[in-house]
């Protein structure tokens, strides 16, 4: 067990202005893996003004001096990748496989796709008589969540360190080891001292203040909408750029024309990946009504290869979700799922069978749920499904758009033509078209409440620019 008390500030390990500890907890064991310490609005001043006083020179590099640093990022992070998969399948609970394939590898992946970015980018070009400039926004504040926590954590540092801009993140304070890791790997890089700092803490003593803070220029939030409006609330009497990645209740679309095995199999499969916390899950699958006891029964074969156990096991498919409040809100809305009269395929209340500690939720599939129920509308955030029958294309089209969140959507066809017609229709910032997989290069966000603005590839990186038009430039 190590424990994690001091902050990153102005290119050192300090201590935090006052002392208050929390334990990191592992959800497999439900057992301390270290402490950290809270921070307050003196830590949070401390390091804004870091970020503050280090933006003026490094906001000036040269493109080449902003590669070169992103490539030396990349070398030491390469160096630490297992270690960094191994906190994160501790403390958040991914299987190994999935930490060390997915969680860390996205870590690199985003710096690797903003350093191709940044060596062709054209921050300067000519509009007739006025020069427009792209600059960088200023001072990032960024809040980051537990559930993909390098991914999240990269995908705005990248783009933020390319373009030139200083930063204060806060990642969660649920899986906050990993970040401290990071902060290591950027040290050693040669990340200047105050580009880059780490105040650990929780929403009211170090997010609120963060949001809210006069010298901050841009919040960057990833996690629930509930929160996301007190960062928005906070944020708004300095009129400061915010940018929000928030929750989603994806619809899966499985058109009569598809390959049903495939879609259905692999519906089930991909919705139950990092134990569905993740905020693109597919977790409204939507059948042909006629065709809906067909589905149960794949989706029933489907769900007995999801095995959750020790995320450190061979052959474990999904692990613990993250936490005991996690865990109660999933159980209670499971147990909502059957009061509502939803018909329960597989799953259920409790923990899968031969687990008797940690927090562990056994795969779950609803059938035969109408849109207006509890587990259609919420966004569960664990490992369960809700299959809808639908009577016909535009009942199906209605259903996956009636709902608060549009982050993403899916569409099964065995008609490519067929699949981007009613990808069309959907109110969603991603469609997949037949199990495609993401795209760094590709814009991530969502519409209503999953969010506003942009991030991974070269959208992600203008949300860290600011545009200046100088008219007259070229006047003779």
């Amino acid at each position: 067990m190590t424990d994690y008390l001091k902050f990153y500030i102005d290119g050192k390990w300090v201590d935090p202005a006052e002392p208050k500890t929390l334990d990191v907890i592992n959800p497999a064991t439900e057992e301390s893996i270290g402490k950290i310490s809270l921070g307050s609005k003196k830590d949070v001043d401390k390091a804004v003004a870091a970020a503050k006083a280090a933006f003026p020179k490094y906001s000036t590099t040269t493109r080449q001096e902003r590669i070169e640093l992103l490539q030396s990022i990349m070398a030491v992070y390469q160096k630490r990748y297992p270690e960094i998969a191994a906190a994160i399948t501790a403390e958040m609970g991914a299987p190994t496989k999935l930490s060390m394939q997915a969680q860390a590898a996205m870590g690199i992946a985003h710096f690797n796709t903003n350093l191709e970015i940044l060596k062709t980018y054209e921050f300067e070009y000519d509009k007739g008589n006025t020069h427009i400039v792209r600059e960088p926004v200023g001072v990032c504040a960024f809040i980051t969540p537990w559930n993909w926590p390098i991914n999240q954590i990269a995908c705005k540092v990248a783009p933020a360190l390319a373009v030139g801009c200083t930063m204060v993140l806060k990642p969660s304070e649920v899986a906050p080891i990993n970040a401290i890791l990071f902060a290591e790997v950027l040290h050693e890089a040669g990340v200047p001292a105050g580009v880059f700092n780490l105040v650990n803490g929780d929403g009211v003593g170090v997010g609120s203040p963060l949001s809210a803070h006069p010298d901050v220029d841009m919040v960057s939030f990833t996690g629930s909408t509930r929160a996301a409006v007190l960062v928005r609330k906070a944020a708004a009497d300095t009129v400061k750029r915010v940018a929000l990645e928030l929750g989603g209740k994806s619809a899966n679309i499985v058109l009569d024309d598809a390959d049903f095995n495939k879609a259905i199999a692999g519906g089930v499969v991909g919705m139950m990946s990092n134990s569905g916390q993740s905020c693109n899950a597919p977790t409204r699958m939507l059948v042909p009504a006629k065709r809906q006891d067909e589905a149960i029964a794949i989706a029933k074969a489907a769900i007995a290869t999801v095995k959750a156990g020790d995320p450190t096991a061979e052959g474990t498919t999904i692990g613990p979700v993250v936490s005991d409040v996690q865990y109660n809100k999933i159980q209670a809305l499971i147990q909502k799922g059957i009061d509502e009269g939803a018909t329960l395929v597989a799953g259920g209340v409790g923990r899968p069978d031969g687990l008797n500690k940690g927090y562990f939720v056994r795969p779950t599939v609803f059938a035969n749920v109408s849109n207006d129920k509890t587990i259609a509308r919420e966004e569960i955030f664990g490992p369960v499904l809700s299959i809808l029958p639908y009577k016909d294309e535009e009942d199906a089209i209605r259903i996956a758009n009636d709902t608060v969140y549009g982050l993403s959507g899916y569409v099964q066809s065995g008609n490519i033509d067929h699949a981007r017609k009613v990808a069309s229709r959907l109110r969603t910032g991603n469609v997949h078209l037949n199990g495609a997989g993401p795209d760094l290069n590709a814009p991530f966000g969502g519409y209503k409440q999953s969010g506003n603005g942009r991030e991974w590839g070269e959208f992600g990186f203008e949300e860290f620019l600011e545009v200046k038009a100088v008219l007259g430039f070229n006047a003779a």
